[in-house]
């Protein structure tokens, strides 16, 4: 198995000559920016999924390969690597992104042209109203953020402060999580979504700190994470409790001093019959999963090379059809995959973590 990058694009697969004899799928990823801490392990997961597909036989009797364009973490950079999948690499079905608010418009093109779509990490609810054509291995907002406010008000924490992207991501998922933790008793001190990219957040740390919460909810992507993470020890609002929305998301790429003890929700990323990929993943990359995000690839490329031998063909609409008469019942390394009617993974699975010695650790 070779990757090789050329102009900026990873080619996964096996050698540029035998490319016209390969069956092609597109995906689109982080691989800089500030998620690329989790898109590079999304490749990884996808990259042990083409050892696995291609070493029994690989798709209608060809080796899969896949082109995998980089986001950079941008919607325009990631929209025109969507037109480019489509119209230069003609695939009929492309994976992506990480970002809610980078997958939702990926999707809504790819749609118009016709094109399955897999969404592997974004969580927010809007994707549901998509319409036919995309498809989730990973649950959505409605089902996180249930999880996390739950396991928040049985911590004790009563009244909370909340601190999110203020894109499809953040909203979909604080409004969930605000929206159960009232239901349950509980009050929501102060909401700040804040604008990306920015190089410091302490205007916003200090308006989250001014309403007194017993404990802080946060979520961000891994570099802007780091920022956050830094300047809330630096202002002192760590004597409080933080809790993170996808854990190892906001804690990856911190400096491990100030996030030690940090709680939070994150994915369920190995199922039952996981235990083989896990220690695929370990045995080539020489250690644990960088994010609980890697199995999701994995799940997410395996579901479509399926759906192509079943549908014996590289048109999209079968490949479609395919994907939903497999999504009935599907066992995935994330455990088991059934699509509903939207094509949305109807369960999802999460674990209740903590920042122990710089690891994130389950806990009950």
């Amino acid at each position: 198995m070779k990757s090789i990058l050329l102009s900026g694009v990873f080619v996964l697969g096996l050698s540029m000559a035998a490319y016209a004899q390969e069956a092609v799928i597109g995906a689109i990823l982080p691989l800089s920016g500030s998620s690329a801490t989790q898109g590079e392990d999304q490749r990884r997961g996808m990259e042990l999924a083409l050892e696995k597909i291609n070493a029994g036989g690989g798709v209608l009797g060809h080796p899969l390969k896949i082109v995998t364009e980089d986001s950079g973490g941008r919607t325009a950079t990631a929209l025109d690597a969507a037109k480019k999948l489509v119209t230069v690499d003609k695939v009929p079905a492309i994976l992506g992104e990480f970002s809610s608010g980078i997958t939702i418009p990926i999707a809504q093109y790819l749609l118009q042209q016709g094109r399955a779509h897999i969404n592997i990490g974004s969580s927010s609810t809007q994707i549901r109203t998509l319409g036919k054509g995309t498809f989730s291995v990973i649950g959505l907002d409605d089902v996180s953020g249930t999880f996390a406010a739950q396991d928040v008000f049985a911590d004790g924490a009563r009244k909370v402060a909340v601190i999110a992207p203020n894109n499809a991501y953040g909203q979909g998922i604080a409004n969930a999580f605000a929206a159960k933790f009232k239901a349950l008793g509980g009050a929501i001190t102060s909401t700040v979504l804040y604008t990306e990219g920015q190089t410091t957040y302490r205007r916003e740390l200090q308006q989250l700190g001014a309403g007194a919460p017993d404990l802080y909810v946060y979520t961000a992507y891994g570099k802007e994470s780091a920022t956050i993470n830094r300047e809330s020890f630096e202002l002192g609002l760590n004597d409080k409790k933080w809790y993170g929305l996808y854990l190892t998301m906001c804690t990856a790429d911190s400096d491990p001093q100030y996030v030690e003890g940090q709680i939070g929700m994150d994915l369920n990323y190995i199922g039952g019959n996981g235990a083989d990929y896990q220690k695929a993943y370990e045995a080539k990359y020489k250690g644990g999963f960088t994010s609980t995000f890697n199995g999701f690839a994995y799940d997410g490329v395996m579901l479509v090379a399926a759906a192509i031998n079943k549908a014996n063909s590289l048109d999209p609409q079968k490949i479609e059809t395919a994907i939903a008469e497999i999504g009935k019942s599907y066992e995935g390394a994330t455990g088991p995959i059934v699509l509903d009617a939207d094509g949305q993974r109807s369960a999802q699975p999460y674990l209740r973590l903590k920042i122990e010695s710089g690891k994130a650790i389950a806990t009950q």
